[in-house]
């Protein structure tokens, strides 16, 4: 198993065979955002969902510069034979990658395996089935957030969406954003290390709740989603 990882790690380079050919991690990254998720197992009811939702989503994340990754622990043919289940059923068809990972190589090196619950084993190999993470990583190749779902929850792919707008509205404009945040709708914070002075300057309609809490709108054309 590789080190743990944390928020601000280096994401552990790889490569893997997928439904896209070979995969390097850090070539496949490049200058973009990579959202990388994990499912138990190919042909599961949960992730056949999970990934339905995920490609219906693609244009989304793509139109944020956002590329999308997918893991499965099993194998390349077994992903493809899904995929055209999964369009079946969800109407849309996975287009970005999905690795195999049978042997649960890259679920390790990322520990995106079932510590705690004993019974998510595969019968057939005896290791731990992939558990769903979701690792958003930046251009510079650090891990920016981490999700972390148990076999049995489905993922809210809407909050996967609705992190990656946070986080290209937060590097963009220097702020963060409040509880249940939705970009074009709601006010952003201003961040601590900026003063209210300079604040003033930047964003006219700065509403002052506490020293330490400066909220702002932003343009709708100032928003990662627009």
């Amino acid at each position: 198993m590789g080190e743990t990882l944390r928020l601000g790690s280096t994401a552990p380079n790889f490569r893997a065979n997928s439904t896209a050919g070979m995969i390097d991690l850090h070539q496949y990254i490049g200058d973009s955002w990579v959202v990388f998720f994990s499912h138990p197992e190919d042909y599961t009811p949960v992730c056949t969902t999970e990934l339905g939702e995920m490609a219906r989503l693609e244009p989304e994340f793509a139109r944020r510069g956002v590329k999308l990754l997918g893991l499965s622990a099993n194998t390349v043919d077994a992903h493809n034979g899904w995929c055209a289940d999964i369009e079946e059923v969800s109407g849309h068809k996975p287009s970005f990658p999905i690795i195999e990972d049978k042997t649960r190589k890259v679920s390790l090196l990322y520990d995106m395996v079932d510590h705690q619950d004993a019974t998510n084993v595969d019968a057939n190999t005896g290791i731990a089935f992939t558990i769903r993470s979701v690792f958003f990583i930046d251009p510079k190749k650090t891990i920016r957030c981490i999700l972390s779902y148990p076999a049995s929850t489905g993922r809210n792919s809407r909050e996967v969406l609705r992190i990656v707008d946070s986080l290209l509205t937060g590097d963009k404009h220097k702020v963060t954003t409040p509880v249940n945040w939705e970009p074009g709708v709601d006010d952003v914070i201003v961040h601590p290390t900026v003063s209210t002075e300079d604040a003033k300057k930047k964003w006219p309609e700065l509403r002052i709740v506490k020293p330490y809490l400066r909220f702002t709108p932003l343009p709708k054309d100032q928003t990662s989603a627009a």
